[in-house]
């Protein structure tokens, strides 16, 4: 397993990193992600670990607090073994302070977590989204006095535009306090849409990628193609209202490129897929998700080898869609290409 430094921070993450938002799962969208119980994750765990993979990722609304849960029995005994990445923000419950990332809510937050989690610190934590109620001051201020306390190591986002980062880093600077070092990303080969404004600022200003849906919210798995559409058991049907839509034809158009890929290199659609997004700029660490312990192995392949300078270029072509104002102008123009050569795909 190779392994990465996160953004601008000393803290070295690995290429792949597991998302345990299959453990405990319960409720309309999560229980369609997976049920995995203490042992079934104990069992992942000790995969990933044998592999490298010593980054494993959840939130406090992962199943109701279900997730961390597992995933500390899963890890008891071996917390200086594994870093532990969580997140904070959304909603939690109906009352007026159970969502945000006030003062009080972090605090409140970070102390769940910490005793779901067994344990004293939090190597990642991320804001789970932005909170515009919230005065980025309070946000950030706080945030540092937690990495103070020894509570959490370091800091980032989550699902935040490029303003509403850049407007806390501002707020860091002046003030020196902790600045966010991770941005955890929905990005495929499906989604480009982090290269417009969100690549470029990380790589300015030294936030790593966590990516998270590798997969394109599970439509890159092989099973779905211009000639198989969405099988019938999956959980597509349910959950795809969650996650960003994608227009058919561009969904067929990547599916056969990474199926011609997938045939040079003797490797998985999936295996293609990932490895794809190992090669962007700015990404520290993919994050995969598995519900059993044979998809855990086909995601651990896609580490360890390399797509060519083609295949990229075959694969890049079948993904790439308009940017939208003010991006696609510059990007038509050669003259302009030094603004974002090393980030364009």
């Amino acid at each position: 397993m190779d392994y990465r430094t996160l953004g601008k921070s000393g803290l070295k993450v690995p290429v792949l990193s597991f998302g345990a938002g299959t453990f405990g799962g319960s409720g309309p969208l999560f229980s369609h992600w997976g049920t995995t119980d203490v042992a079934e994750a104990r069992r992942l765990v000790d995969i990933c670990l044998e592999a490298g993979v010593t980054l494993f990722d959840t939130a406090d609304v992962y199943s109701a607090g279900a997730s961390e849960e597992v995933l500390g029995e899963a890890i008891k005994g071996r917390r200086e073994e594994v870093l532990i990445s969580t997140k904070a923000s959304l909603p939690t419950g109906d009352g007026p302070n159970d969502w945000g990332s006030s003062r009080s809510r972090l605090i409140g937050a970070v102390e769940k977590s910490l005793k779901r989690l067994g344990t004293d610190h939090i190597d990642i934590f991320q804001l789970h989204a932005f909170d515009a109620s919230t005065p980025v001051e309070e946000v950030v201020s706080t945030l540092d006095r937690l990495v103070q306390d020894g509570k959490l190591r370091y800091i980032g986002v989550s699902n935040f535009s490029g303003w509403q980062i850049m407007k806390s880093l501002a707020a860091a600077e002046k003030n020196g306090w902790t600045r966010y070092v991770a941005n955890q990303v929905y990005y495929s080969l499906l989604g480009r849409d982090y290269e417009w404004d969100l690549m470029p600022l990380g790589a300015d200003q030294g936030l790593g990628a966590l990516v998270w849906s590798p997969l394109g919210w599970g439509r890159l798995t092989g099973k779905i193609s211009r000639s198989k559409p969405i099988p019938a058991g999956s959980r597509l049907h349910e959950t795809a209202d969650f996650g960003p839509p994608v227009e058919d034809e561009h969904l067929y158009r990547v599916v056969e490129a990474l199926e011609a890929v997938a045939t040079e290199t003797e490797k998985s659609v999936p295996q293609v897929a990932i490895n794809w997004l190992i090669s962007r700029p700015t990404v520290s660490s993919v994050i995969i998700g598995a519900r059993n312990e044979e998809q855990l192995r086909q995601n651990l392949g896609s580490v360890g080898w390399s797509l060519s300078a083609e295949q990229i270029a075959k694969l890049d072509a079948a993904s790439t869609v308009t940017a939208p104002y003010p991006h696609f102008p510059y990007r038509r123009q050669a003259g302009f290409a030094l603004l974002d050569p090393p980030l364009a795909g």
